[in-house]
């Protein structure tokens, strides 16, 4: 049996159809296009994330009307500089033409980022008024980052309890805790 090289992959290129009409109905917004392997990725401002979203929910050419997942990024220590040190990504799908589109958005902490308090640079305004199944991944990048996010019908915890004392997946937080697990209280069988 030989070895032999897959396909080439196809050099990057700016050419998803969604950057030229995002970038023609916000001609004075910051935007930036990425392409890695096929899948293309708009990056925006955090002033003017929700606008872009609701274009890419609402234009009739672009009908991005499921959004896949939110998800959160922590760049603390990253070998290539980024823009910010939290990115939150959107994944939106379009069912009508069978296609994937991401939007990113970085911001800067201002704050220390140790503890749990709120950070007014760690700010975006939720999905949820544009699609529904936005509440509950917005809620794990609240919990797991930090990141808060403007009129969210329910913003709390879901994953860690409501005391929990830090956000679990930012960078600088130990991997085996900070004493959290010999606080907890032993429940057995025996226990009422």
């Amino acid at each position: 049996m030989t070895n032999t090289p897959g396909p080439t992959p196809r050099p990057p290129t700016l050419d998803h159809p969604m950057f030229a009409r995002v970038k023609g109905a916000f001609p004075g917004a910051a935007l930036r296009g990425t392409e890695f392997r096929g899948m293309s990725t708009l990056v925006v401002e955090p002033k003017d994330l929700h606008r872009v979203l609701s274009f890419l929910k609402n234009d009739p050419g672009a009908d991005f009307n499921f959004l896949s997942d939110v998800i959160g990024i922590d760049y603390l220590n990253y070998p290539a500089p980024q823009p910010g040190r939290f990115a939150v990504v959107y994944n939106l799908i379009s069912f009508s033409r069978d296609d994937r589109f991401f939007v990113k958005v970085y911001l800067d902490p201002s704050l220390p980022t140790e503890g749990i308090e709120a950070d007014p640079a760690l700010v975006l305004d939720s999905a949820c008024d544009l699609w529904p199944g936005a509440e509950w991944p917005e809620r794990e990048v609240f919990d797991m980052f930090g990141v808060r996010f403007t009129n969210h019908p329910d913003l709390r915890r879901i994953l860690t309890w409501e005391d929990y004392p830090a956000h679990a997946l930012r960078k600088d937080y130990p991997v085996r805790g900070r004493g959290e697990r010999e606080a907890y209280e032993i429940v057995d069988r025996t226990s009422t």
